[in-house]
């Protein structure tokens, strides 16, 4: 009935290259909220060259997304996200990419799908190791294991944050973000979205995962994308073209605990990040 294809549990996809170049990289930057301010990511004659931001690990890794079955993606929700980069992106090049659906748990209304999926340079160096969680509404219930129990990972209490930075999403920034390659209707179309069980269309989760991370890179790093290694998150609440997005950072035992917020709800949680 879910359409899934539990086959795909455990093999490892065929490696596929993902081309890209200036235009892609400043689409990107510009898809998570980017201002002519941020020169050195939306300009490619600026002075010491065009940077990337570390979260652009999630574009490429579209091309090596693995076949599940016959999906419904309006009902496909993104649950959780991590990712570890290795080092800073080329402006324009070439990345070896492949995935493998490592689980599928059954959670009685949704199926949970973990996928892994790893980026190389050209000479086959690591470039960035990404592991996501996805929930595909309505496709529970199958008899399978529900996975194992994760204690949630939370800010201090009581403790003001190390870092606080709010920046504002536009009316039209799905519409924008979509044409980095995620092309999922929720994000667009209102009768999609109804269907898939929202009032209306919402942001990319992974556009908001991109504002957090400029958040940080701005906020821990000083904007040098070497500086920035890794960043984990749990997809917790929708977020809406044109709400205010709020990232604050704790650090504690040498990593920021991460939460990001709307003025509505907590939209990212059990989140941290590590920087040099």
């Amino acid at each position: 009935m879910s359409g899934l294809d539990f086959s795909v549990v455990g093999k490892k996809n065929p490696e596929k290259i993902f081309k890209y170049n200036n235009k892609d990289v400043i689409l990107y930057a510009l898809g998570i909220g980017a201002q002519v301010s941020e020169l050195q990511f939306i300009y490619e004659g600026v002075s010491g060259g065009l940077k990337v931001f570390p979260s652009f690990a999630t574009i490429p890794r579209r091309v090596a997304f693995p076949k599940l079955g016959k999906i419904s993606f309006p009902k496909f929700i993104h649950g959780e996200e991590l990712v570890k980069v290795h080092k800073p992106f080329s402006p324009q090049g070439e990345i070896i990419c492949y995935s493998e659906v490592t689980n599928i748990y059954d959670k009685g209304k949704a199926a949970v799908i973990n996928v892994t999926t790893t980026g190389l340079s050209n000479n086959r160096d690591p470039l960035f190791e990404i592991e996501s969680s996805f929930f595909y509404l309505g496709a529970g219930g199958f008899g399978g294991d529900r996975g194992p129990k994760k204690e949630p990972l939370k800010p201090p209490e009581d403790a003001p944050p190390d870092f606080n930075i709010t920046y504002k999403t536009t009316e039209n920034q799905a519409a924008l973000y979509r044409l980095n390659g995620d092309f999922n209707p929720l994000h667009i179309d209102p009768e999609a979205a109804r269907f898939g069980g929202q009032e209306k269309p919402i942001l990319h989760g992974l556009c908001t995962y991109g504002f957090a991370t400029r958040a940080i890179l701005y906020s821990v790093c000083d904007g040098d994308v070497s500086r920035f290694k890794e960043f984990k998150v749990r997809f917790t609440n929708v977020v809406y073209p044109g709400e205010w997005l709020t990232t604050e950072g704790w650090k504690v035992n040498g990593k920021y605990i991460i939460q990001v917020k709307t003025e509505r709800a907590v939209v990212l949680s059990n989140a941290y990040a590590i920087v040099n």
